[in-house]
């Protein structure tokens, strides 16, 4: 048997015995990785670990750090009180404020996960406390930032326009951001009418729903900055009204300096392009040196198990690359003889390998794999174009994703397992229906026989 086989079978092995235990992905792929890395291909230790992703998890930790910290001091609980007023009775406008407003990162050039990382935890908390699903609200900021991520100054753009056209093919930018942002509002719409089932069936798991909103706010009033430490509905009694604006001046300080510090991170991701986990970790141990009283709790909300999770998958992914049992199946897909079938499984292993690795990097190792077939003239370059690039980028719901691993990490600890779940249907039912139906119509209707 070769390693590629191997490698093949230890992926397999890894999400059957994580399925039937509790054992953490992260920790069973990392000893996948050791198995294959190590012991099969002989590699050294070095090696190995330059596939773990340094960069994601500085994402993760500097993102959850900091919201950790902006939790604790009351400006998350600040910025949700604002947003819900300002909503007032319109709560039926939320999905579709926060999926517009998740598109505009992107449209404008920031990268998935920086967009991710500074929306989905607010969100996922105005979602909550207007009775809308927190998960529902996560996901649809991974479909809005996704909606805007092929816009012609977005990087991930850039990368399919760029290997296209230096290999002579042609790409239309238009038709690449137009038929990714549809597909993905369509993707939104499917995703409420969904939600909206469940709470209709009495199934309120995991989401938050009217009647425990106004339970919530019969027991406690919607918490302030001065109130920040009092989680909703837990039943305590609220300070009086003169203590609480008291404790809101005194927090007035900590909380415009956490504002600012989200500021920096959208201005230094978005504008200057710098690295939003090295910005997420600086700010977030200098509010915590400026403000200890404030910031006490933070480093316990890191979400360590998402982050274990992730950067382990990750590795084994990284393996498997260099050891060839990606590219020995993209290679033998790439040699069948009917280019639209060819077509169909390359998308189907885009959307598999994306959905636990980087979309970017999935598009720049997939790219290559397909211009046999484009080459031929018989597949519509832009047609595949768009249906690769939305069937490698609508899979970042999976929690094994990095888009999934940041909407996970910023919901509440209580509702992950369940969210895991919903993520994770999601995203599986992302990796076999989105090439498919992409195929179909991007691909399918433009063949030239």
């Amino acid at each position: 048997m070769s390693i590629q086989i191997a490698g093949a079978l230890v992926l397999l092995a890894v999400f059957v015995v994580g399925t039937l235990t509790k054992v953490n992905l992260g920790a069973l792929a990392l000893v996948g990785s050791f198995a294959l890395g190590l012991w099969l291909a002989h590699e050294d230790l070095n090696t190995l670990l330059s596939g773990f992703p340094a960069d994601l998890f500085l994402v993760l930790f500097g993102v959850t750090y900091l919201f950790g910290i902006a939790t604790s001091n009351g400006t998350i609980d600040w910025v949700v009180t604002a947003a819900t007023r300002a909503v007032g009775t319109r709560r039926g406008a939320i999905p579709v404020v926060i999926f517009v407003l998740s598109a505009v990162p992107t449209a404008i050039g920031a990268a998935g996960p920086a967009a991710v990382a500074l929306l989905a935890p607010t969100a996922a908390r105005i979602a909550e406390r207007n009775g809308i699903s927190p998960v529902l609200a996560g996901l649809l900021v991974v479909h809005g930032t996704t909606a805007g991520a092929f816009s012609p100054v977005n990087p991930a753009a850039v990368i399919v326009t760029a290997t296209m056209q230096r290999n002579g093919l042609t790409v239309d930018p238009g038709l690449l951001f137009l038929g990714n942002f549809l597909y993905n509002a369509v993707l939104g719409l499917i995703l409420l009418l969904i939600f909206r089932k469940r709470r209709a069936s009495g199934d309120h798991t995991g989401s938050g729903t009217p009647a425990a909103a106004a339970d919530e706010s019969r027991r406690d009033p919607a918490p302030t900055a001065g109130d920040a430490e009092v989680p909703a509905g837990s039943g305590r009694v609220v300070a009086a009204p003169a203590q609480v604006a008291r404790e809101g001046e005194r927090r007035t300080p900590v909380i415009g300096a956490t504002l600012v510090a989200f500021g920096l991170v959208a201005a230094g991701a978005i504008v200057l392009k710098l690295d939003v986990g090295v910005l997420a970790t600086v700010l977030a141990v200098a509010l915590h040196l400026a403000f200890p009283g404030s910031s006490a709790t933070a480093m316990r909300k890191v979400s360590w198990d998402v982050i274990l999770l992730i950067c382990g998958i990750l590795t084994l992914v990284a393996t498997l690359r260099r050891i060839g049992t990606v590219e020995m199946v993209g290679h033998a897909i790439a040699k069948l003889e009917s280019p639209l079938l060819g077509a169909l499984l390359i998308l189907l292993l885009a959307a598999l390998v994306s959905s636990v690795a980087s979309s970017t990097g999935t598009l720049g190792a997939v790219i290559p794999l397909s211009l046999p077939l484009l080459a031929g003239g018989a597949i519509s370059t832009p047609g595949f174009a768009v249906a690769l690039s939305a069937s490698v980028t609508v899979v970042d719901a999976s929690p094994f994703s990095t888009n999934g691993a940041l909407v996970l990490a910023g919901l509440p600890e209580a509702s992950r397992p369940r969210a895991f779940r919903l993520l994770l249907v999601w995203g599986a039912a992302m990796v076999v229906t989105a090439p498919v139906v992409t195929w179909a119509v991007f691909v399918l209707l433009a063949y030239d026989v």
